[in-house]
């Protein structure tokens, strides 16, 4: 198993930045491609980005294409997610997750939170306008 905790939420003005961090435990990060998701109140969870195991390959959805940018350094156990720009409407508690399938799958399959074995309790982010 492999527990994941994030950090770096917070408040911040619009067109603010903010840094998301998700350390890993318990097994290395390597292991996994490693998604963000986030969830506002009364709204379902949505994606945001994925990273694969190497780093190689990103993917971030449309609402946040340009503004945040996925990364993570296996050395050190950690995926980051670097928000610019930030919007009122990105306010939400984030979280990282953990899907341990070694095949290439479609996007659909790493936009779905179902696809992920393993979850980080979330970090809240808040943007003012």
């Amino acid at each position: 198993q492999v527990q994941l905790v994030e950090s770096g939420g917070g408040l911040v003005q619009a067109g603010g930045s903010l840094r998301l961090s998700c350390a890993a435990s318990g097994r290395t990060l390597s292991r996994y491609n490693m998604g963000w998701f986030r969830q506002a109140p009364g709204k379902e969870r949505e994606f945001v980005a994925v990273i694969s195991r190497s780093g190689g390959t990103t993917y971030h959805a449309d609402s946040v294409k340009g503004r945040f940018t996925v990364s993570r350094d296996n050395a050190k156990n950690t995926v980051y997610l670097q928000m610019n720009s930030l919007k009122p409407e990105d306010t939400a508690v984030y979280s990282c997750a953990a899907d341990s399938s070694s095949q290439p799958r479609p996007i659909s399959y790493y936009s779905s939170h179902r696809s992920y074995e393993y979850w980080g309790q979330g970090t809240q982010v808040t943007v003012s306008s």
